[in-house]
């Protein structure tokens, strides 16, 4: 049940050292082997990595990287005029899944995607993440060429990275930025208001149109995925690390959505508009909307509109905030709750998400 008073000198969140973090702007664009979906990783067993010279990375890597264009909802019911956008995507396998941005794909109405060898072919959208910012399109097309996926459990500041996307839809080919992993374990906001966890840093290049396609290493391999850029500094562009996507794609994949813990709570973030909608004193934090008795929140003790303000004592602030403290949690945690005017605590039991096989 829910109890107590929580510790007010709270720790902040790992990786978020203060919300003045900068705006980010998304490079929307505007102008090993799984063996179930043949993800291709690296054996671990197989033979020590070699690194490549750049240009031997990129031939290795260009034909496993697509052009993402997209054309999106017509204003005032007519087909001219529509909004259209493009962006970069990564061949995920030979099957015809393309891994990319979900804010690339949010909102269209059909998807095109032009391959390494000049061919466009259409695409639809079979999985979306919001929160991860995650897309993945498919395919029907021969020969498809998937990129290799980095297994290496640490990336070290000042090791080269390459870009490979489609800045601006150019004609041509893809284009190549070559820069250093600046830092690791970044947090930033995005325009939504949400945070995007676990994101490398880079000084390469990236620019509207990188957006979805891949950072690599000097061996070849996926180390993460372009996603925004700082744009109040300079070099300052981020990058969604890989770890933090090859443990989603299974899901997606078989789903069209990642899985995660049924806590029995529907979770809204607190605005100044729900705030004041629902009649609320805080004006932060996770409302919880409706809440399952039978389950793991109602079992804890929470109930419909309950504010839920920190867990584990770390502030929450967006449904980013939220989901990425449960994903993080050891088998349980500590809700701190704002219930009818008073401070408590719900220590929840975390439910091991199943994937269910279509």
């Amino acid at each position: 049940m829910v109890t107590g008073a929580h510790n007010p000198g709270a720790p902040s969140r790992r990786g978020l050292t203060s919300r003045s973090v900068w705006p980010v702007l998304f490079v929307f664009l505007c102008n090993l082997t799984l063996t179930a979906f043949g993800l291709v990783r690296q054996d671990a067993a197989a033979a020590p990595l070699t690194e490549l010279p750049v240009p031997a990375v990129v031939s290795k890597v260009r034909p496993s990287v697509v052009t993402v264009l997209t054309r999106g909802i017509p204003q005032g019911g007519s087909q001219h005029g529509a909004p259209s956008g493009s962006g970069s995507g990564i061949i995920l396998d030979t099957n015809g899944y393309i891994l990319t941005n979900n804010h690339l794909v949010q909102g269209v109405t059909s998807v095109v995607v032009g391959l390494s060898t000049g061919r466009l072919t259409p695409g639809r959208v079979v999985a979306r993440d919001f929160l991860l910012d995650l897309a993945l399109i498919r395919i029907t097309a021969p020969d498809l060429v998937p990129a290799e996926f980095s297994q290496r459990s640490t990336l070290e500041i000042g090791e080269t990275v390459i870009a490979i996307g489609n800045p601006l839809a150019l004609k041509g080919g893809s284009t190549v930025t070559v820069g250093v992993i600046s830092a690791l374990d970044r947090s930033v906001l995005t325009p939504e208001g949400e945070t995007l966890y676990d994101l490398l840093q880079t000084d390469a290049a990236i620019n509207p149109g990188n957006s979805g396609g891949p950072l690599v290493d000097r061996f070849g391999q996926v180390v993460g995925i372009n996603v925004a850029i700082a744009p109040s500094a300079q070099a300052i562009s981020y990058a969604i690390a890989i770890e933090a996507v090859t443990s989603h794609i299974e899901s997606m994949m078989a789903r069209g959505s990642v899985e995660r813990p049924d806590l029995g709570l529907i979770p809204l973030t607190i605005t100044p508009s729900v705030a004041a909608s629902f009649d609320l004193e805080s004006d932060r934090g996770i409302l919880a909307l409706q809440v399952d008795r039978a389950k793991a929140a109602g079992q804890a003790g929470l109930q419909s509109g309950d504010v839920v303000t920190a867990i584990d004592n770390r502030p929450l602030y967006n449904m980013g905030d939220f989901w990425h403290a449960i994903e993080h949690a050891n088998g349980q945690m500590t809700f701190q709750v704002a219930t009818q005017g008073k401070a408590g605590t719900a220590t929840i039991i975390i439910p091991r998400p199943s994937l269910p096989r279509p």
